[in-house]
């Protein structure tokens, strides 16, 4: 059987070929039958999907994935798990490299190509703390989500509990039982 994978970290992801629609498309084109898709992150190795595929393969299958990074970020764990799936008679086509078997040529392309992979992840987490370390410097700078109620909102809210119900709060406010709830425990209030 001729299995294929897909994978996005996003699921607006879509540049370069990276989208599912694309990837799937060309696993059709490349003889995959059956087709495992998600929308999961690469620096994951146990996905549900993934996982699904794994415990599916057979001696004799193949498995093809359009690009090495689908399978993993990390050189180590997308090593391992490419030489387990061959060691268990399992062929592997990465479509922008070629077969992988246990030739030492096969193992040096396979594991450079995921030490590009984890070098790639590893600079978009450096830029992006880079990024939040210059946003802390800037003026009004405040972690985390923003706040979708203002203190005035939420101080009525707490007020009206007094009197009312979580339900008849949330009905006239629109302010979630979960957000009273925890704003109620930060001010050590009890309802």
């Amino acid at each position: 059987m001729i299995y294929g994978y897909c994978r996005v970290s996003t699921k607006g992801q879509g540049k370069n070929g990276n989208s599912l629609e694309q990837q799937e498309k060309t696993l059709k084109e490349n003889g995959a039958l059956k087709i495992y898709k998600e929308s999961f992150t690469g620096t994951k190795i146990d996905r549900p999907e993934f996982d699904k595929l794994l415990v599916k393969l057979e001696k004799g299958d193949t498995l093809i994935v359009t690009k090495l990074d689908r399978v993993a970020r990390s050189m180590t764990k997308g090593s391992e798990l490419v030489n387990n799936l061959i060691n268990r008679g399992i062929k592997v086509n990465i479509l922008n490299i070629g077969i992988m078997d246990n030739a030492p040529s096969s193992k040096l392309i396979r594991n450079i190509f995921f030490s590009f992979a984890e070098f790639e992840r590893d600079m978009i987490v450096e830029r992006t703390q880079e990024g939040k370390a210059i946003a802390k410097t800037k003026k009004g700078f405040t972690e985390g989500r923003p706040k979708v109620y203002t203190k005035k909102q939420l101080d009525n809210a707490i007020k009206m509990l007094g009197t009312s119900s979580y339900t008849e709060v949330v009905d006239v406010t629109t302010i979630s039982k979960s957000t009273l709830i925890r704003e109620m425990r930060k001010r050590g209030l009890n309802k």
